[in-house]
């Protein structure tokens, strides 16, 4: 199992997708709000989502798990 990260602090704008999704290389996972931008957090692995691991409007910091993924 592995995880995807976030890359910046902030606050989780947006969630892109469900446990049970097949995503691909590049999809967006969540979408981050931090210094008023919104930075997209992509797979970097195809796989299907085993667990979403924030919600939306909720404070992430760097390199935190948002997801994982089989």
């Amino acid at each position: 199992m592995s995880t995807i990260q976030t890359t910046v602090s902030g606050v989780i704008a947006k969630v892109h997708v469900q446990p049970g999704a097949h995503v691909a290389v590049g999809d967006v996972i969540v979408t981050v709000e931090s210094m008023k931008m919104e930075i997209p957090v992509e797979a970097e692995e195809a796989g299907v989502i085993d667990q979403m691991l924030v919600v939306e409007g909720q404070q992430v910091s760097e390199d935190q798990a948002v997801a994982t993924f089989v």
